[in-house]
């Protein structure tokens, strides 16, 4: 593990390092711009805590084999950027479906397409949330400085074993590249969940559990047999046609998120106690609107800042609260109009968007400038 102490470097380095404290003993990825470091930095470090690298021929193989490692009893992740994200679709669903505990880290970059590989976007967010197909119910984490990309990494681990699903770290070029100071404590101050799986046993047993919100895995070699589907299943993990069994699935595997969102919903907030108008931000964004807020409350302008850590599932909750007592939202993004959505809907008050297009570190003067407007 990496020693106590301050370091002075990057949010992919941090990300790395934070999977390893997390547990992370298995890596699979291709490289891709802006996450490439991820991959160079667990070629070197996994290998020195007993785990295991590959680098895979694409983003589906490099997907695929995590969630094979993960059934085989190792923590494991993988780290992309948007084009390689689009192609892990699918089998993100199948993690979603046999309930495999994996972390994918995003790194958000200018697109559409190849579009800015070396520049920031912030356009992959509806697609951490809806981007493979059928009901799912997703985790994803935005951290907004070096810190948090070790701080969240852990987190997505432990999360991904709670729940066990994947889990996104939805992050981006910026806050990837960016270096600043990161704090590691000593290991012992970390909470990390191990890796729980059923003691050694014969015969046939139930894969999944639909009474419970979780049920320990079993490894492979250890007395058990059980069968992991990739279809329609019982809690066998045997496929099924019967649409009573689709349903009891599909509650089980959207209820243990549901039931849940109070201990997995993070965010933190600037401000909001007598804000009249609220700017919702996330990632390197939120450092922009920080500053524009902190400007217009020089002004007297009374606006707060909401940063939603867990961007899904969505703080449904504390926006309906905030929005009581606020006439407006502004939600700046590095995307022409995404998670305004869900703000517009829950609140149900007037959502001011605004558009940064990829390739550049939002403006704050913007940002206040709408403020300003916000109160003429």
């Amino acid at each position: 593990m990496l020693p106590p102490g301050k370091y002075f470097t990057d949010g992919n380095f941090a990300a790395t390092e934070g999977a390893l404290y997390g547990g992370c003993r298995f890596f699979a990825g291709y490289p891709i711009t802006p996450s490439s470091e991820i991959l160079e930095r667990m070629s070197r470090r996994l290998p020195e805590v007993g785990g295991h690298f590959i680098e895979m021929e694409d983003e589906i193989a490099s997907i695929a084999a995590i969630i094979g490692a993960s059934n085989g009893g190792l923590k494991s992740m993988t780290a992309t950027s948007g084009p390689g994200f689009s192609l892990m679709q699918e089998n993100i669903g199948l993690g979603m479906i046999t309930e495999t505990p994996t972390v994918i880290i995003d790194e958000m970059r200018a697109g559409p397409s190849t579009g800015i590989p070396t520049r920031v976007g912030q356009g992959d967010v509806m697609q951490t949330r809806w981007g493979s197909h059928g009901d799912l119910a997703p985790i994803t984490y935005s951290p907004n400085s070096v810190q948090e990309s070790f701080d969240l990494t852990i987190l997505a681990f432990n999360s991904a074993e709670i729940y066990r699903q994947p889990v996104i770290i939805a992050s981006d070029q910026v806050i990837g590249h960016l270096s600043e100071i990161l704090t590691v404590g000593n290991p012992e101050e970390y909470e990390v969940i191990q890796r729980l799986t059923r003691k050694k046993a014969n015969g046939n047993h139930n894969t999944f559990s639909y009474s419970d919100d979780f049920i320990p895995m079993f490894v492979p070699g250890t007395g058990f047999r059980g069968n992991v589907d990739s279809l329609t299943h019982d809690e066998m993990g045997y496929p099924s046609n019967d649409a009573s069994v689709e349903r009891e699935m599909l509650e089980h595997l959207l209820g243990k998120i549901k039931r849940n969102e109070t201990k997995i919903i993070r965010f933190e907030e600037y401000m909001t106690d007598d804000a009249k108008v609220i700017v919702v931000a996330y990632g390197i964004t939120s450092r922009s609107a920080k500053k524009a807020v902190k400007n217009a409350r020089d002004e007297g302008l009374k606006v707060g800042l909401f940063r939603p850590i867990t961007l899904w599932p969505f703080p449904e909750g504390r926006i309906v609260e905030l929005a009581e007592k606020t006439r407006k939202f502004i939600v700046p993004e590095i995307n022409y109009g995404q998670y305004s959505h869900p703000v517009r809907e829950f609140s149900r008050r007037e959502t001011e968007e605004i558009h940064f297009p990829p390739g550049a570190i939002p403006d704050f003067k913007i940002i206040l400038r709408e403020i300003e407007r916000s109160f003429t």
